[in-house]
């Protein structure tokens, strides 16, 4: 199946390029409906020694549920309304994780995801449940989108 390299932008925690203390991952997707990365969590994001940090997990993985719904249309931000997690062993810092998102529902303003986090061996490790729906108009970005420096980088 292709797949399509979708924008990052300069600040935000998970995909922010420019951002010191950010994770910059970057993210592909099928044009139907699933999204996916690889990374490695570095050493300075773990809990437990050793052990990724529950939250990075969680903002890894809602970044991916969030980005399903930019598939087709990559300037279609949505939020996430309620997210549960289920962590199901330890996510260790310093090796190869494979994330994927799923979208698995849209009815007009609300979308339904299920993101994914595999250890190298494919035993998944977390997953969450998200839904999303339509940003608020205030917070909505009057036209262009360049001075968040969202595009598609080389």
């Amino acid at each position: 199946m292709p797949s399509t390299k979708q924008p990052n932008s300069h600040n935000c925690f998970v995909c922010g390029l420019n951002n010191p203390y950010g994770l910059r991952l970057e993210f592909f997707d099928n044009g139907v409906d699933q999204v996916w990365c690889e990374y490695v969590i570095p050493d300075y994001y773990q809990g437990y020694p050793g052990v990724a940090h529950g939250g990075v997990v969680a903002a890894i993985l809602d970044e991916i549920c969030g980005r399903t719904a930019m598939i087709g249309d990559p300037d279609r931000f949505m939020m996430t309304a309620k997210m549960e997690v289920r962590y199901r062993s330890p996510v260790p810092v310093g090796r190869a994780l494979r994330i994927t998102g799923y979208r698995t529902r849209r009815s007009g303003r609300i979308a339904r995801a299920h993101g994914e986090l595999c250890l190298p061996g494919g035993d998944l490790a977390a997953e969450a449940l998200l839904t999303l729906t339509d940003l608020p108009e205030q917070f909505r970005i009057d036209g262009s989108l360049d001075d968040l420096g969202w595009k598609v980088y080389d």
